[in-house]
């Protein structure tokens, strides 16, 4: 059958946790999705840099802590081998894991709770699969905000005055985790005016992705931890 332009495009993920129940219960839930099929599980962090070699994922569902080889590890070997065409998705227990920003760092696409909703999963895959990034409002809010006060950063220094009143607003609303299009309707405008704010800023503040821009939006005081904008 012929693929009409309308079909969604299915995302091919790899699961990888060390807790049997909880990789069944992923993999299980995914696959209830059209759009979405599991082409590998992976019981350790080195079986999953192994299979993600042989099946070649859209997107890689990491848990951080690992037997053998953690996430973070196998985030690396996973991205660098696929030239990041394979994105990645971690799943921490915790909110302040400490491994957290490490991973971010070792370029993981976003960050989900293993206590979140089916719709919050569901939700992550596919905005991490499209190459987004992800950070949940809870990841955002405290595992950030803990890395700000407890490490020297790591960024270039740069000023919030060198962005527009626009650029600001557009990075205050990253930091609060929205998306492309819910920074678009909460601004009204276009989906490709906000990507056009985003690559100034990133540009001018020389930044990867968005998980630095959230660091810096907490270390400028846009965004506090607890209570949204700042």
């Amino acid at each position: 059958m012929i693929r009409t332009e309308r079909e969604p495009r299915v995302i091919r993920a790899l699961v990888a946790d060390d807790q049997a129940v909880v990789r069944t219960g992923f993999v299980n839930l995914l696959n209830t999705q059209e759009d979405i099929k599991v082409v590998g599980e992976a019981e350790d962090g080195v079986q999953a840099v192994r299979i993600a070699a042989t099946t070649r994922p859209d997107l890689a569902l990491l848990d951080i802590r690992m037997p053998h080889k953690n996430g973070i590890e196998a985030a690396r070997e996973i991205l660098a081998a696929s030239d990041g065409a394979t994105k990645v998705l971690m799943l921490t227990t915790f909110g302040l894991d400490e491994y957290v920003y490490d991973a971010l760092a070792a370029g993981a696409g976003g960050f989900l709770l293993k206590d979140a909703t089916f719709p919050e999963l569901l939700h992550a895959v596919r905005v991490v699969a499209a190459g987004n990034a992800l950070l949940s409002p809870e990841i955002t809010k405290r595992v950030i905000c803990e890395y700000v006060h407890a490490r020297a950063s790591r960024l270039p220094l740069h000023s919030v005055g060198e962005l527009t009143a626009r650029e600001a607003e557009v990075l205050t609303l990253i930091a609060r985790g929205l998306s492309n299009a819910e920074i678009a309707g909460r601004l009204t405008i276009t989906d490709h005016t906000v990507k056009t704010h985003i690559n100034r800023l990133f540009a001018k503040l020389e930044l990867r992705d968005r998980a630095q821009a959230v660091i810096v939006a907490y270390e400028w005081g846009l965004v506090r931890a607890g209570n949204g904008a700042g």
